[in-house]
């Protein structure tokens, strides 16, 4: 599965790291403090948004009074500490990376998170040196299911998209990277369990534990 392939590239949470149950926590938190229950639909709807699409579809749909910077730095002081202390990489991520390392394989990121928040899991897990390349959604003109981010990840390692493979957790961002003409592994996580056999069905195959690769 690996043959030919000369850059990996990952989405982050739910992904390389095990945050995802985290969001679904701050969503009905935050919305709380505007007197909102969180409705069963949220997390597919805003799956694959930008942090920024996310916190205009926020402000929009649940009327909030804040700003789109206040509403991001709300979620970013919610988050920031979780990232740093209780956020484990997913499994087999450590020993994937070193195998990239040692066989030259360019890494890269394509995240929808926010850039404070991706340094501090970065660094907190200790796998930042493993990226040459680290963008987040806000950068491109769209997020996911759009291949923007794949393409622009691709471009600034040097690599064509057809030699690079992604790792995905959702069905958003696996569209995300089949759109850009790149092999995609689905990436198993507890949050989007229930959402398996969609994500087996775009994707080219799938993983539980990284180092199934090896």
């Amino acid at each position: 599965m690996l043959e030919g392939i000369k850059a990996f590239i990952f989405d982050l949470d739910g992904t390389l790291v095990d945050s995802m149950w985290m969001w679904k926590a701050i969503d009905i938190e935050y919305l709380a403090r505007f007197g909102w229950e969180c409705p069963d639909d949220l997390q597919r709807t805003i799956e694959g948004m930008s942090f920024s699409e996310t916190a205009a579809y926020f402000k929009e749909r649940f009327r909030i009074p804040d700003s789109l910077d206040e509403i991001k730095a709300a979620w970013t002081e919610m988050s920031i500490d979780k990232y740093r202390y209780q956020v484990p990489l997913k499994p087999g991520v450590k020993e994937f990376l070193d195998y990239a390392r040692e066989h030259g394989i360019a890494c890269g990121i394509a995240t929808s998170n926010g850039r404070e928040m991706v340094d501090a899991v970065l660094g907190s897990t200790g796998i930042a040196a493993y990226f040459q390349v680290v963008t987040t959604a806000c950068e491109v003109k769209e997020g996911k299911p759009s291949p923007d981010i794949y393409l622009k990840v691709a471009g600034d390692l040097g690599v064509e998209p057809s030699d690079c493979l992604v790792f995905e957790d959702v069905p958003a961002g696996i569209l995300a990277g089949k759109r850009a003409g790149m092999t995609v592994c689905a990436v198993e996580d507890e949050f989007s369990e229930h959402m398996r056999d969609e994500k087996l069905y775009l994707a080219d195959f799938g993983i539980r534990d990284y180092r199934e690769l090896l």
